[in-house]
């Protein structure tokens, strides 16, 4: 049954109540003497399946409700056979028109969702653009010790001092890692595909995305600062959608403080209401006023002269379809914080607490 299977996987009882539902309205229909439509509540099977079959699935449900309205006429005794007719022409219209409407609808949802996917992910290169300078300082640091333990290296052999070459071949190894992980980092960031959702450690997640803008806080002047609370429940979450968020926070925090005489940026992470994590970013900026916190989230709503209006409504609608919230307050006696909570899982985050 290849088409229930993966259902069945994710909702093993839904097939019973679709078979329950419809029976109940096919004894409704084929019992009662009253004269109205029963078989109009079929609709309701179509809507459920739709939710949860793909498109054949839909279509064979919706075929196998119209079937059974014209099982149900042929097998009522009761009641004015021109009045069946109707009853049934009607159903059988609100059957066909339900299950069009609601494939229509889910087509341009998922239609609406890849235009959002590919929105994200223009917007992620468009912010790793921004980041040219930021990114090639974070990939130049291991690269230059590459190049210097190489030459200690090759010193060291000349002397025949091979345990001292072998130490600087050992710092090279890992420098070479260094390099490759942060190219892996950003390899994942101009995917346009949707990644898989894994289990992450909150604080490792922050702590690996921060040293992307810590040239865009050099070049500004202000200091950006982690407060990891320790102990945190892990979050099942895509990595490079949740990075992308984290980024936007804080590229937003950098550009709220550049010309304030206190530049702070605070990335904090902490333990929310029992169930959820919650990941902030806090800058000494200016703050927000009524007009714009009402605002902030809509898509091209911008303060920014040369923004597009796009980044917070991308990182809303990132945050929400991991089934959590985001949001922004105003920080006494200045500065704004903007917060995001995700649903929290298993446990054993272990990252620093300062």
């Amino acid at each position: 049954m290849p088409l229930l299977g993966p259902l069945l996987r994710r909702r093993p009882l839904l097939p019973a109540l679709l078979v329950l539902l419809a029976a109940a309205i096919f004894l409704a229909d084929t019992i009662t003497n009253l004269e109205i439509a029963v078989a109009v509540f079929y609709v309701a099977v179509v809507l459920i399946a739709v939710r949860y079959l793909d498109r054949r699935g839909v279509a064979i449900v919706a075929a196998a409700c119209m079937a059974l309205t014209v099982l149900s006429f042929f097998l009522t005794r009761a009641g004015s056979m021109p009045a069946g007719v109707v009853n049934c022409a009607i159903s059988l219209v609100a059957i066909a028109v339900t299950a069009y409407l609601a494939l229509r609808t889910a087509a341009a949802e998922a239609s609406a969702r890849e235009a959002q996917a590919q929105l994200a992910h223009i917007t992620r290169v468009t912010m790793l653009g921004e980041l040219t300078a930021s990114i090639a300082h974070e990939l130049n640091q291991p690269l230059a010790a590459i190049v210097l333990n190489g030459n200690a290296a090759q010193r060291w052999l000349a002397g025949g001092n091979r345990d001292e070459a072998g130490k600087a071949a050992e710092r090279i190894v890992r420098d070479a890692e260094r390099a490759s992980e942060l190219i892996k980092r950003l390899r994942g960031l101009t995917r346009k595909a949707a990644g898989k959702a894994i289990w992450l450690d909150v604080n490792k997640t922050v702590t690996e995305t921060l040293p992307l803008v810590q040239n865009e806080a050099g070049r500004n002047h202000a200091a950006l600062r982690t407060e990891l609370a320790s102990g945190l429940p892990q979050i099942q979450v895509d990595p490079v959608q949740i990075q992308q968020v984290i980024l936007n926070l804080t590229l937003n925090a950098l550009e709220a403080v550049k010309d304030e005489s206190v530049r702070d940026v605070t990335v904090q992470t902490s333990l929310g209401k029992p169930g959820e994590v919650i990941i902030a970013v806090r800058d000494s900026g200016r703050g927000l006023d009524g007009v714009q916190m009402d605002h902030l989230f809509d898509a091209f709503y911008t303060t920014k002269p040369d923004g597009m209006g796009m980044g917070l409504a991308i990182s809303r609608s990132i945050v929400e379809s991991h089934g959590g919230r985001i949001w922004a307050e105003p920080v006494v006696p200045r500065g704004a914080a903007f917060r995001f909570s995700l649903p929290a899982g298993r446990t054993g985050s272990r990252g620093p607490d300062r």
